[in-house]
């Protein structure tokens, strides 16, 4: 850019000089200097592309008009239309530059090194270089290297850079921490969980970086109205050139060359070609800085057009947190709960884990066999000798276990002992705070439905969108029923309408991918969230769908309010200019300032709030 700039101001003394030089074949000289100064680079552009058979681009347009100025004795508009042509160009890369340095300040999330603990030494490592189970140390000010879980310490760490809140997080012995954070003030000792291509680090850049690569609506329109629309200009152009004065009593060639060179200058798409995939560049940058990834162009556009909103109910809308609320035995309460937290200790399911914790004892595994996890219906296993059943109703049903049917405001855990029923134990969730806002959100957006999907037992999941005002809930369903009520939900939308499902990423893979937009909720670190949702929104709040489509919306208006003023303003001058009412200077002056504006209205893709 320094190199263009010191070419454009020589070139500039020179044209001023030239314009006040009373020699004609000194004023040759200067002008035939400052336009190759200005322009030498696009010429040689243009005559390359021209041989690679990429004849119509703005290079060739450029190159035409200026030197055909030259040709028709008109040298000073012929150097103006490349000084004004590089003018732009600067405040375009200077643009794109600023979009770049916008994304680009997500890059330094990348760790340097890792403090690698070898016996009593502390061995700085590539992080690429270090391996699962590798113990690190991350001192006070230090960005999180790799995933994984602290071992001995506790600090408070920055997670801004990867979710957007401003608010430092408390971290501790046992605590799962993510690469890109910056650990604030305590040492902490972390045994790593995933090796840095695996690394939470490693796919928010993966994903920021590719995702101009998946294109909108908007720029396929632009490349292809590029291709087609410059050859039929080229070809109005030369007609413009040729017929008029063939036809026309009056009219000259010098005359009808000049309006068609000016015609030429107007109708390149710079504007076009450039704000749109700026827009929306700048649209996924601004969403990144609120911890939202969008994985394209194309997922940004479609959600402006969401009708329909389903939600996961468990790790989306609510905690995932479940705790023992109350037990009811037949007999013993202790024994219930015993025999539930053995059946489930090798499930990592929420609920599982709520049963393990509330038992509180160390579990002899060598107890258990034979243990058998019933999709949509709970667990079997061999405890000690006895036959243990724990789960819903539907288990009871299938095992012909007579039981009581309870209407309570939480998931229903039932035990069986060798067939006969032991008892239940309540399980209950929290609902999250900002759950609230997001469903408010949605509304004051005129979503057409808000939906939750869970399967959980009828009156949990009621109790639940009740809370939140959800109208519609379908419960107790199995993955695969899941999929099947986005199906159908599906079919409920309009033709252009999208519907967006919101899971927690893991289980709700499936559902995730066959939706319209999938938006892995908390999906951070997730394998299955990244790989199945176009968006991962790296909070936990359900609120930043709302500020998604928000985002979406304000890309989109952006994008097309460059397209509706580039064409209007470009038509309105292509008109003037084929009728003489439009000079070379003002055909300049019409594309740098056309182009200049769009570029400014892109950039503000980047400020979302």
């Amino acid at each position: 850019m320094k190199k263009m700039l010191w070419r454009l101001i020589i070139s500039s003394i020179f044209f001023i000089l030239g314009i006040f030089i009373n020699s004609s074949n000194a004023k040759l000289i200067l002008f035939a200097a400052s336009y190759i100064l200005a322009g030498g680079d696009v010429v040689k552009r243009a005559i390359y592309n021209i041989k690679e058979g990429e004849v119509f681009d703005e290079n060739f347009l450029m190159s035409v008009a200026s030197l055909g100025a030259f040709l028709i004795g008109e040298a000073p508009e012929g150097v103006a239309v490349m000084l004004f042509y590089q003018v732009g160009e600067i405040f375009q890369d200077y643009a794109v530059g600023q979009s770049r340095r916008s994304i680009a300040s997500l890059m330094d999330i990348r760790p340097d090194y890792a403090n690698v603990k070898e016996g009593d030494k502390l061995i700085k490592k590539d992080p690429e270089d270090v391996k699962i189970g590798d113990i690190i140390v991350i001192k006070a000010g230090e960005r999180v290297p790799l995933d994984g879980i602290i071992t001995e310490g506790s600090s408070m760490v920055d997670t801004s850079a990867l979710t957007g809140e401003s608010v430092p997080r408390d971290v501790g012995e046992g605590s799962e921490i993510l690469s890109g954070c910056i650990n604030i003030n305590g040492v902490i000792t972390v045994k790593v969980t995933k090796e840095y291509k695996e690394s939470t680090v490693s796919k928010i850049l993966d994903l920021v970086e590719n995702a101009s690569s998946k294109k909108s609506q908007p720029e396929k329109f632009i490349t292809k109205f590029a291709r087609i629309y410059t050859p039929i200009v080229v070809g109005i152009a030369v007609i413009l050139a040729i017929v008029p004065p063939l036809i026309i009593k009056e009219a000259t060639f010098s005359q009808w060359i000049y309006r068609s060179l000016s015609f030429l200058v107007v109708s390149c798409p710079c504007a076009l070609v450039i704000s749109v995939p700026l827009s929306f560049f700048g649209g996924i940058g601004g969403a990144s800085k609120k911890g939202i990834l969008v994985k394209g162009g194309n997922y940004l556009e479609s959600m402006a057009k969401t009708e329909i909103v389903v939600f996961d109910k468990t790790g989306t809308l609510t905690k995932g947190v479940f705790k023992v609320q109350k037990i009811v035995a037949e007999n013993s309460p202790e024994e219930v709960l015993r025999l539930a937290a053995y059946a489930e200790n090798y499930s990592n399911h929420p609920i599982s884990i709520s049963l393990k914790e509330a038992y509180n004892k160390e579990i002899d595994s060598k107890l258990i066999s034979d243990v058998e996890e019933i999709s949509g219906h709970g667990v079997s296993a061999l405890v000690d000798g006895v036959n243990v059943l724990v789960g819903n109703d539907k288990l009871m049903n299938k095992y012909s276990i007579p039981y009581s049917k309870y209407i309570l405001p939480g998931t229903v855990v039932h035990v069986a002992k060798d067939g006969n029923y032991a008892g239940y134990i309540l399980i209950s969730d929290e609902i999250k705070e900002d759950s609230h806002k997001a469903i408010k959100g949605l509304k004051d957006q005129n979503i057409k439905d808000i939906v939750m999907l869970t399967g959980d037992n009828k009156s949990s999941g009621e109790n639940t969108a009740k809370e939140l005002g959800i109208k519609k809930v379908y419960t107790e369903l199995l993955p695969a029923d899941k999929i099947e009520k986005v199906e159908e939900l599906i079919s409920q939308k309009s033709e252009k309408g999208v519907l967006m499902y919101a899971g927690d990423g893991i289980n709700d893979a499936p559902v995730l991918a066959r939706a319209d937009v999938g938006v892995a909720m908390g999906g951070l670190g997730s394998d299955a969230a990244i790989e199945a949702a176009d968006v991962v929104i790296m909070t936990d709040e359900p609120s930043k769908i709302v500020q998604a489509i928000r985002i979406s919306q304000n890309t989109l208006k952006i994008a097309y309010q460059n397209i509706i003023f580039a064409i209007s303003v470009k038509v309105l001058i292509l008109l003037l200019s084929s009728i003489g009412y439009a000079s070379l200077w003002a055909a300049v002056f019409a594309d740098v300032g056309v182009t200049f504006i769009a570029i400014l209205n892109a950039m503000r893709a980047l400020k979302q709030k």
